[in-house]
């Protein structure tokens, strides 16, 4: 993928907007509801259930693989602040997006969006109170993955658009740096996907997508290991 792609914006069913890459045949989010989407696998499934879960715990480590138009977090920020979370946001993207591709996008005249865009690359900023952000403009197949990550955001591409990220190798280096009890998230419910999770050492969940979307998403939780 080139950043001179062709990329235009398109309105998705439930009213928010996603990007379109003609090239690739590939949207950034779901075309049956961008907001929906993000707001269902990435907040709900994945930092709400950890937050749920552990109840004790306000501070969380959550790592994106795919930072791509941004929404998702933005979407865990305001949700950082809606639970008084601490949130460390560390997201990692090889192609970044320019404001102009961006500004056509609804959310983009969201405060919180322009400050998640405006904020340096490679550089730990706090946005806020409840959230920090760490932009990594990287190959996240031959960068350093973040120790004691609580949350994953899978959200690369397609695996037939994006392969190489799909793969065994890489699944296995984010469960080893995940924390006991960690969650990862992904709107990829293939049953390739699915086996790789589970070879890997997460126990692995089927769940209903976003409503109107996806039938079927994956959560996969890296459970306690119990010693004898």
């Amino acid at each position: 993928m080139q950043h001179n792609r062709i990329i235009l914006p398109e309105k998705t069913t439930d009213g928010s907007h996603t990007l379109y890459i003609p090239e690739l045949d590939e949207h950034y989010h779901s075309v049956k509801g961008a907001l929906t989407e993000s707001l269902h696998i990435y907040c709900g499934l994945g930092l709400n259930h950890f937050v749920e879960t552990h109840c004790d715990k306000m501070y969380v480590n959550v790592f994106e693989v795919g930072f791509g138009t941004g929404l998702n977090a933005l979407l865990t920020m305001e949700m950082a602040i809606e639970k008084q979370l601490q949130v460390h946001y560390t997201t990692v993207e090889l192609y970044p997006l320019t404001w102009e591709q961006l500004s056509p996008l609804g959310y983009s005249e969201s405060v919180g969006f322009q400050q998640i865009h405006q904020l340096p690359w490679e550089t730990e900023e706090r946005v806020n109170e409840h959230f920090i952000l760490h932009k990594l403009h990287k190959d996240v197949l031959t960068m350093e993955i973040p120790h004691e990550i609580d949350v994953v955001y899978f959200d690369a591409f397609a695996p037939e658009k994006q392969p190489e990220l799909w793969c065994e190798s890489l699944l296995q280096c984010i469960y080893d740096h995940m924390a006991e009890d960690g969650v990862l998230t992904t709107y990829c419910a293939k049953g390739a996907v699915r086996r790789m999770l589970q070879q890997v050492g997460f126990k692995v969940e089927r769940l209903q997508g976003p409503p109107g979307g996806k039938r079927e998403v994956l959560r996969a939780l890296k459970v306690k290991q119990v010693l004898n």
